[in-house]
């Protein structure tokens, strides 16, 4: 078993005519890449982003007292898009700087020979190929009389975008209600508060870059919006991370002043939870684009109840 870039595969050598190769890399590793993701859709982290943990605060009640505490866990991600280079169902890099380029037709990357071995016919080139499929690859020498397709491609500005990407964190939104279930119920009518961290690892922005063979790619991400389901299939679209709410504060018993919710008609338990929708802008190669991808929160539960009038 052969390793490389910290990720290993094996790699099968092949002694072909007259011509021995030894070659001691592994087949590259797919291409990290992210999809856009609909808010409705299921979670998953980018490869190589580990940071899909959640945390949330623990808020007080409107009207009553609040304090620090623990919280849910949950989960945020997008998916996976399709990319220019895919073999087995798998997006992988069109390019590698050991293995060459990749044909999508024969699922083979393809790096030409230097030097070409003695006696090589004219306009005919030596190419070394490396196969995938397999568990196991395949690498053998192949005499060709015209590069193969996608030989010597430019590099995909997308692709470089999103190897960008799935080198910075984009944190889910640390979500926090008031009335929160843990420090007592909320009232049917009486408005909720709903905010969450701030900071640029949570909303933006954020930038990074890629390069290969000459070209580099910017990307800039930042979160347009956070949309809170209120567990009753209600939805709350807000600009931006909200106002904590303080029990002692001049907001207490008041709405909130920018993320927050009119009241629930119905006592029970809600389940509530928060999304950010972030857009990845990228410039690079005289192209630009854009890539959207979410983070949700874990779960917030509110418990709501009816609203008790006492007559004498």
């Amino acid at each position: 078993m052969l390793t490389r870039g910290g990720r290993s595969r094996g790699v099968r050598l092949v002694v072909g005519a007259g011509l021995t190769l030894v070659l001691a890399v592994a087949v590259a590793a797919p291409t990290a890449t992210v999809a856009a993701a609909a808010r409705e859709g299921g979670v998953e982290c980018p490869i190589g982003q580990n940071d899909c943990d959640i945390w949330d605060d623990d808020p007080g009640t409107p009207g009553g007292g609040g304090g620090p505490g623990g919280g849910d866990n949950g989960g945020g991600g997008g998916g996976k898009p399709a990319g220019k280079c895919q073999w087995g169902g798998k997006v992988i890099a069109c390019y590698d700087d050991v293995l060459g380029w990749f044909d999508n037709g024969s699922g083979c990357y393809y790096k030409l020979k230097v030097p070409q071995d003695p006696g090589t016919p004219e306009g005919k080139q030596w190419y070394v190929v490396t196969c995938t499929g397999d568990d196991v690859g395949s690498l053998h020498p192949v005499l060709l009389d015209a590069p193969p397709p996608g030989f010597g491609t430019p590099p995909d500005p997308e692709e470089l975008a999103r190897r960008a990407l799935a080198s910075i964190s984009l944190l889910p939104p640390r979500a926090a209600v008031a009335p929160r279930k843990s420090k007592g119920p909320g009232l049917v009518g009486l408005p909720v508060w709903m905010w969450a961290s701030p900071g640029n690892a949570y909303f933006g922005p954020l930038t990074a870059s890629a390069s290969d063979r000459g070209l580099t790619v910017r990307i800039t991400a930042t979160a347009n919006e956070i949309v809170w389901k209120m567990g009753n299939r209600a939805e709350i679209t807000c600009k931006g991370p909200g106002t904590p709410y303080e029990a002692d504060g001049p907001g207490a018993g008041q709405p909130s002043p920018d993320c927050g919710y009119d009241g629930y008609t119905e006592a029970d338990t809600y389940e509530v939870e928060a999304t950010t929708v972030w857009n990845v802008h990228w410039v690079g190669g005289g192209q630009s684009g854009d890539i959207a991808q979410t983070r949700t929160s874990g779960i917030v539960q509110i418990e709501i109840d009816e609203l008790q009038v006492v007559t004498r």
